[in-house]
């Protein structure tokens, strides 16, 4: 058995400072996705599609250290955002009008037998009602910018306006894809002054 991987640690894509904003290349990554759209404290496809995909991350995990000796601690979840207008995110924070995927990362040693066997598995004992929608799909970011943020959730709105309207277009970029937000945290257990979310935004 090998050493436990915590992918917070030893993934430089997990790697931000608050306050500093780092351009960073991400590599594709294969992730477990669930999508949805609507307001995230109020809609429960969102309690449900975190319900879906951490029975099947977790039966990865006991699979991948039972049958290839290579333990990991399960990667922080993650989500992608968007909206038609990008100020639902910094002006208005109009939550009604976000689409979002819920992301949790695959290590690129899981091979799509295992995970089609963790998916089955996690129908039981108790089958998660968004587990169906649960799917494996490559990530392709490329060139990224990304920041930590300490805090609510509701606090994001003027660092992401820096980011966007600032730090981006001062080095001659522009947003070319999905707002990324990496929950260092885990917000079930966290106070929201204590999170630490990575916020990411791909770039060219």
């Amino acid at each position: 058995m090998t050493d436990k991987t915590d992918f917070r640690k030893t993934w430089d894509p997990y790697r931000a400072l608050r306050g500093q904003f780092r351009t960073v290349d991400v590599p594709d990554t294969r992730y477990l996705m669930v999508d949805g759209h609507g307001d995230p404290n109020t809609d429960p496809a969102f309690t449900g599609a975190v319900e879906a995909l951490y029975p099947v991350a977790y039966k990865l995990k006991f699979a991948s250290r039972r049958d290839l000796g290579r333990d990991y601690v399960v990667p922080p979840l993650e989500g992608l955002w968007w909206a038609e207008d990008m100020d639902a995110f910094t002006a208005a924070r109009d939550k009604s009008r976000w689409n979002w995927t819920l992301l949790l990362m695959v290590p690129d040693w899981i091979d799509p037998a295992m995970v089609a066997t963790a998916v089955e598995r996690a129908a039981t004992p108790r089958r998660p009602a968004r587990l169906d929608d649960v799917r494996v799909e490559t990530l392709s970011e490329g060139r990224c910018v990304q920041t930590l943020h300490v805090g609510s959730y509701d606090d994001e709105a003027d660092v992401l306006a820096r980011m966007h309207h600032e730090v981006i277009p001062e080095r001659g970029l522009r947003l070319a894809g999905r707002h990324h937000e990496i929950y260092l945290s885990d917000f079930r257990k966290v106070a929201p002054d204590r999170r630490r979310t990575i916020l990411r935004q791909p770039v060219v």
